[in-house]
């Protein structure tokens, strides 16, 4: 059978080593309905040999790609080679979750000061030991505002990664609690319209900047708004634009949340990626996840201990904060090498690459006759463009040549059916760029 060593002197052994005549004795206690009448169909095993062989074949079917301008939430920004050395070393690659403080300091320290990164980056006064990803974090963040409010109306705007949106809505299924849409005014959230609907019957309001399309918003409005009617108020940011752009506590955010990807973590087919949380101290009792603290032993030594343990695994499931069960604890230490390396100097440099080389490439678009820039507000990396063929075309034709021109946006039904999202990291260089426009121009 297929499940079984293919070797029949390697099955009988097993099977007398454990006093079975045969494979089907092993599964009496299950009820036949729920057993397969016929083995599954599987190919016979492989060697190691045959394997990487045949896996080198299928990959060569895969279109060669020479420049990404993907973004959408996930960034093609580059990787210093000493993250995947660290995060590679068996301490830290075979390390398990750390229930016993006491042989677990190294994982320990590493999640501390990972926490420790992270508040610094979004001037936030907690972080937790992280979530799955940005989506999970938004929906985690929402359910905390609801906790704390009491209240169960949430506002999210338009321009927020309408992804992070299907996930908070699938965390409220259930629940009779209501999300209700900001509308956009030229790819930015309305303030004034939010103003028209915001009540004492809502919990927050979630606002991302620079938004989904790639625009700053005025998060600091918003702030003000929702704490003006007693809802907090929700950030979602990117990671690499805080280098120059102001950090979410400096906007007023009662809680921050983004993905942690950009932060020395690569592309990988959409996962795993690192969920960053932050609050505000005041509401750290209703954080999720775990939060690592520093205290000291007996002897007066620096030790490390998993700290206000809110997680269902932890406490009686009914005071449980959420059912978020992992901390993404090689992400987040990757994340934790990214940082230590750029350093403050290091990731001003980055935005200011990401921020020059993307306003580059829109004015070099939008020089090209019959392609205009869908938006006209400020942006970081990433820009809207319209042209004279649809985005699906677009794609389709540049990417033969090796080009990924960005994303469609017509597959988010966010209303922008035929428009082309395009996101310039520090990676990209004058000469990708140049190419990428002079392809556009080509392709129409």
């Amino acid at each position: 059978m297929n499940y079984i060593p293919n070797s029949p002197e390697i099955r009988r052994q097993m099977l007398d080593e454990i006093g079975a005549a045969e494979f089907t004795d092993l599964v009496k206690c299950i009820s036949p309905d729920v057993l397969l009448a016929k083995p599954l169909g599987l190919p016979p095993a492989l060697s190691e040999y045959e394997l990487e062989k045949q896996l080198k074949e299928l990959a060569s079917q895969n279109a060669e790609i020479k420049v990404n301008f993907a973004g959408a939430g996930a960034y093609d920004h580059f990787i210093p080679a000493a993250v995947d050395h660290i995060v590679q070393r068996p301490e830290f690659y075979t390390a398990y979750t750390p229930y016993q403080a006491e042989v677990s300091q190294g994982t320990l320290q590493v999640i501390y000061e990972f926490q420790t990164f992270i508040s610094r980056l979004s001037a936030m006064e907690v972080t937790n030991a992280s979530m799955y990803d940005g989506a999970t974090a938004l929906a985690e963040a929402v359910m905390m505002a609801i906790a704390h409010t009491g209240r169960r109306e949430v506002f999210i705007s338009s321009a927020v990664n309408p992804n992070y949106v299907r996930v908070a809505k699938s965390y409220l299924e259930g629940q009779k609690c209501r999300i209700r849409g900001i509308e956009l005014a030229d790819g930015l959230s309305g303030h004034s319209e939010l103003k028209a609907k915001i009540s004492n019957k809502t919990a927050a309001v979630v606002i991302q900047s620079p938004n989904f399309l790639g625009l700053i918003e005025r998060a600091p409005d918003f702030a003000e708004l929702a704490r003006s009617n007693g809802a907090l108020f929700i950030m979602v940011y990117d990671t690499l634009s805080l280098g120059i752009l102001a950090p979410p506590g400096e906007c007023g955010a009662d809680i921050a949340v983004a993905e942690g990807q950009p932060l020395g973590l690569s592309l990988n087919y959409g996962g795993p990626y690192l969920g960053l949380l932050s609050c505000k101290r005041e509401f750290i009792r209703r954080i999720p996840g775990r939060l690592a603290g520093r205290t000291k032993d007996k002897n007066g030594k620096t030790g490390y201990v998993l700290t206000l343990q809110t997680r269902e695994q932890h406490i009686r499931r009914e005071r449980a904060t959420s059912n978020i069960c992992t901390n993404q604890a090689l992400c987040a230490l990757a994340a934790t090498v990214y940082l230590s390396l750029l350093g403050k100097s290091g990731l001003e440099k980055v935005g200011r690459l990401c921020l020059s080389k993307a306003h580059y490439a829109a004015e070099k678009i939008g020089a090209i006759p019959g392609f205009t820039l869908r938006f006209k507000g400020p942006f970081f990396k990433e820009f809207v463009i319209d042209g004279p063929a649809t985005s699906v075309s677009l794609i389709n034709k540049l990417s033969k040549k090796g080009i990924v021109p960005g994303v469609d946006l017509g597959k988010f039904g966010i209303g922008l059916r035929g428009s082309l999202m395009i996101a310039v990291t520090e990676k990209r260089s004058k000469e990708e760029i140049d190419w990428l426009a002079a392809e556009l121009a080509a392709a129409v």
